[in-house]
């Protein structure tokens, strides 16, 4: 059942970090129940595993009877998540203080890119955006700044940072019976994740420029390297035994492990180990690798990440019909994993209602008249 098991989630429907941060209370074994807007459940147009092991049912919140179902829901629940930008929720009269009136223990997540305050907090805005103000963009990519995909903003920074936030607030309810305001901000969390770096910075280890320090791909013992059959290397050589690897690996003798280490040396070592590189096939090089521990693996596509021995042995992804799905981490030696983690996109429409009928108090025929109203639909009618 997962390490949260008996802990039930109110996830109001977003994209990004709000489903991220669902997604892996889901995968610990919390019972989500996704709440969406429109009539439409985004659970029916495509697959998507990140919205997956949900109960879904769709609200029409502007309806007379909207707002009150979902704070039925609310008042049997432990959290709520919502990623609506700040007043959203109180102008739907969703807002934290009328949802304590029927749960005080709630614990209210919010999770947004700018906050619930500030110059900006209602302004639109994109994780490139978030993290281009937390100093985290500026210091990725070469020429220009390259954004790390969205994993700063909307995952790292946002929808993990949010459950963490739940978690931790959930165990005060427990102590104290009261709930609180969890406010994840993007921006706040893509500060966090370079912690280190203002660190290395604030000790005059960092130059704040681009490709010019350790681990921006500055040093060349530590960024990716083109072979000759066109494929790309990873090379992370940070300790003399590694670096003692990857320099006999490349058969260069003129320099030694501690000197190579030295930043008047990345100028001469970069072209060295490119030329180097390109005289053999990515994975002739990393077999040559294990074995001096060099610290060098390949760069995988997405397509063959899944097709590696240690992802393979370890489990990392999931088959599905649609293609390699990563597998729910972290894990848990009181719940092990079995061969087929339950990976469904969305509990079924009659287990939805059997739980909507319990939420609400409510018998079947009730719930099939607000159905009829229109007040609701669950995943089965909303396709």
């Amino acid at each position: 059942m997962g390490v949260l098991a008996g802990t039930r989630v109110v996830e109001f429907a977003g994209q990004g970090p709000a489903p991220f941060c669902a997604m892996m209370l889901a995968d610990m074994g919390a019972e989500v129940v996704r709440i969406e807007r429109n009539g439409l459940s985004t659970l029916n147009t495509g697959y998507d595993p990140m919205r997956r092991r949900r109960h879904s049912v769709s609200i029409d919140l502007k309806h007379e009877r909207g707002a009150d179902v979902a704070l039925r829901i609310i008042g049997g629940s432990d959290a709520l998540i919502e990623g609506h930008r700040p007043g959203v929720m109180e102008r739907l009269g969703l807002g934290p203080e009328r949802c304590w009136e029927v749960n005080p223990r709630l614990v209210y997540g919010r999770v947004t890119g700018w906050g619930q305050e500030g110059p900006l907090a209602k302004s639109p805005g994109r994780d490139i955006n978030y993290i281009a103000l937390s100093g985290a963009l500026h210091a990725m990519g070469g020429d220009r700044p390259i954004p790390p995909l969205n994993l700063v903003g909307d995952f790292g920074g946002g929808g993990m940072l949010l459950a963490v936030g739940l978690l931790g607030a959930l165990i005060e309810a427990g102590r104290t019976g009261r709930g609180q305001v969890v406010d994840a901000a993007m921006i706040d969390g893509a500060a966090l994740l370079m912690t280190s770096v203002y660190g290395l910075l604030a000790n005059r280890q960092w130059v704040d420029e681009r490709q010019a320090n350790l681990l921006d791909g500055g040093a060349p013992y530590y960024r990716t390297y083109r072979c000759a059959d066109g494929q790309w290397l990873a090379v992370g050589a940070l300790d003399e035994r590694s670096m003692a690897g990857l320099l006999d690996l490349l058969e260069i003798e003129t320099i030694s492990p501690s000197e190579a280490f030295g930043k008047l040396s990345w100028a001469r070592l970069e072209p060295l180990f490119e030329a180097r590189f390109l005289k053999k096939a990515r994975d002739t090089w990393c077999g040559d690798a294990r074995a001096r521990n060099a610290c060098v693996s390949p760069v995988l596509s997405l397509t063959d990440a899944r097709k590696h021995e240690q992802n393979s042995s370890r489990g990392v992804f999931h088959e599905h019909e649609t293609g390699p799905i990563p597998a729910p981490a972290p894990r848990f030696s009181g719940h092990p994993r079995g061969a087929s983690v339950p990976l469904a996109e969305a509990y079924s429409s009659e287990e939805t209602d059997a739980l909507l009928c319990t939420l609400l108090n409510l018998g079947r025929p009730e719930l099939d008249k607000l159905r009829r109203e229109r007040v609701i639909s669950t995943s089965d009618q909303s396709s």
